[in-house]
């Protein structure tokens, strides 16, 4: 590939030393998948539960590659208008009245409204794709993005076939609320990015948390194991860990004492309300076992 700077395709461990330098730790499965992608050109799917940090991934790997990251996030009923192009209608019918009788091209650049899948095209070694749970939108908007892929080409039948120049790097991200299909994942290199271990988790608050101590960041990535580990509705991802760190430093420092000062935090860790109310009475102990 050709991008702007690539630095970080070097290698795996490059990547990781770069993704570090921008408090991302990714280890050594997710950082060998993204310098595949980048040297074989092809897109890179991550799939996992939600907040184990695929968004954060890409994100990390643009600014990396001195790309500027362009989000198309999917939902259900997404179609082609939002993903690819749409005519400015209304500046059109104005650019008619006051043309009054000569001639007027409406199909001008000026009428073209790029959405994410042609801002790529047209920027291909400046632009980074991230497509975001890409497993929300429907079976007909995936095999619309499937040829997108195959190709890197747009046909607008009011101007022709737009091509990118050069291979754009793309990020898929699902967190496999429906199977993807098969050609779609063929095209892709493939990783899965699980919740880290305690000592990683420990290190990535320390990276990302503001003024988060040691001691506080690996009690918080203990006692995160232990919650996750129940059967919660909504499981707390990576970034709520690092809230709940910054969080209860926040109030130990306006005078709440450990442990309490964690669970008057809960609020930032736990976001649904039967969830609360399930793992509340566990919290004296897990938060006393996650500091011993």
């Amino acid at each position: 590939m050709t991008h702007g700077s690539d630095g970080i395709a070097v290698s795996p461990e490059a990547v990781m030393s770069g993704l570090a330098e921008l408090n991302y730790l990714a280890d050594e499965g997710l950082a060998t998948a993204i310098f595949l992608a980048i040297r074989l050109g092809k897109p890179l799917l991550l799939e996992g539960a939600p907040g184990v940090g695929k968004t954060e991934a890409a994100k990390a790997v643009a600014q990396a590659m001195g790309c500027d990251l362009v989000r198309l996030q999917c939902y259900e009923g997404i179609d082609a208008a939002h993903a690819l192009y749409e005519w400015n209608y209304q500046r059109q019918l104005l650019a008619i009245r006051q043309a009054g009788d000569a001639d007027i091209n409406i199909y001008g650049d000026r009428f073209l409204i790029a959405r994410p899948l042609l801002q790529v095209l047209q920027a291909p070694e400046q632009r980074l794709l991230l497509v975001d749970e890409i497993d929300r939108s429907d079976h007909e908007f995936e095999a619309l993005l499937l040829e997108f892929l195959s190709d890197f080409q747009i046909s607008i039948p009011e101007r022709g076939t737009i091509r990118a120049t050069a291979r754009p790097l793309v990020v898929l991200t699902s967190n496999r609320t429906r199977e993807l299909a098969e050609a779609l994942r063929r095209r892709c290199v493939y990783h899965w990015i699980g919740y880290p271990d305690a000592q990683r988790e420990a290190a990535i608050i320390m990276a990302r948390a503001g003024d988060v101590a040691r001691e506080t960041a690996l009690a918080v990535a203990s006692a995160v194991q232990t919650i996750r580990s129940r059967p919660l509705a909504k499981p707390p991802g990576i970034a709520e860990a690092i809230e709940w760190a910054n969080a209860a430093t926040i109030l130990e420092k306006g005078g709440s004492p450990w442990p309490e000062a964690f669970r008057r935090a809960i609020g930032v860790l736990i976001k649904d309300e039967e969830d609360v109310h399930f793992i509340e009475p566990d919290m004296p102990r897990i938060i006393e076992v996650a500091m011993s």
